[in-house]
């Protein structure tokens, strides 16, 4: 048996490389290829989206915009035409999820800081306190990119309908207040048209929770869109 082998090795050999390489192919041609889904307010909890929109299910974009970030510059949907970019929600003295956000944002923003396409955007829930100054201050402390990374504040009622009607992201609270908001930790994805691409937990950077994105995957689909989309 032992010189059957021997005699026949080279057959093997060649056999066992073919058989791999066809295993791979199947292996490759059956495999799934990598999507991102579209998301529409019909898509997402109810809590999180403005009663006028919950039902729309498809052609959503994030709406024009116009607020000012820590340099004191006005920033619109033109300064992210045709940028794929994340999103945010936070506040400056908010002691539990946002300082947990933000780390992982900076991190994210380290990973994407020679990327052209890429950019970020943080927007207060509390803009009544988080003036330009403030937001300065801890845009310095935390290390902000001003070319990658705007922290913006703005009108309250600008801020709260842009959370709900575009990016699908806040919670409205049980206070009498007028557009008072609750932020969640999501980070939301957004692609070159104004489209949502994906929720992620902005207070997970690499954890494998069930039913749920963190940031690491965050990063992969950003570089998924940067390769497949235009």
């Amino acid at each position: 048996m032992l010189s059957f082998f021997k005699k026949y090795r080279i057959f093997f050999i060649v056999f066992f490389i073919i058989s791999a390489i066809i295993l791979s192919l199947f292996y490759n041609a059956l495999k799934p290829a990598k999507t991102l889904k579209v998301y529409s307010p019909s898509d997402v909890n109810p809590e999180l989206v403005d009663t006028t929109i919950q039902y729309v299910a498809r052609n959503h974009k994030i709406a024009d915009f116009a607020f000012v970030n820590q340099n004191g510059d006005t920033i619109t949907q033109n300064d992210y035409k045709g940028k794929i970019y994340v999103a945010d929600f936070f506040f400056t003295t908010c002691p539990t999820i946002c300082p947990i956000m933000t780390d992982n944002m900076v991190w994210l923003q380290d990973k994407i800081k020679d990327n052209p396409k890429v950019m970020l955007l943080s927007h207060s829930v509390t803009p009544d306190i988080d003036s330009v100054p403030v937001l300065k201050a801890y845009a310095k402390k935390k290390g902000v990119i001003d070319a990658k990374w705007n922290l913006v504040t703005g009108n309250k009622k600008d801020i709260y309908y842009i959370a709900r009607k575009s990016y699908l992201a806040v919670k409205t609270t049980t206070s009498s207040e007028l557009y008072d908001m609750v932020h969640t930790e999501n980070f939301i994805l957004v692609d070159q048209e104004g489209r949502i691409r994906g929720f992620y937990n902005g207070t997970n950077l690499d954890e494998d929770v069930p039913g749920e994105k963190n940031v690491k995957q965050l990063l992969e689909d950003i570089n998924w869109l940067c390769e497949h989309e235009k």
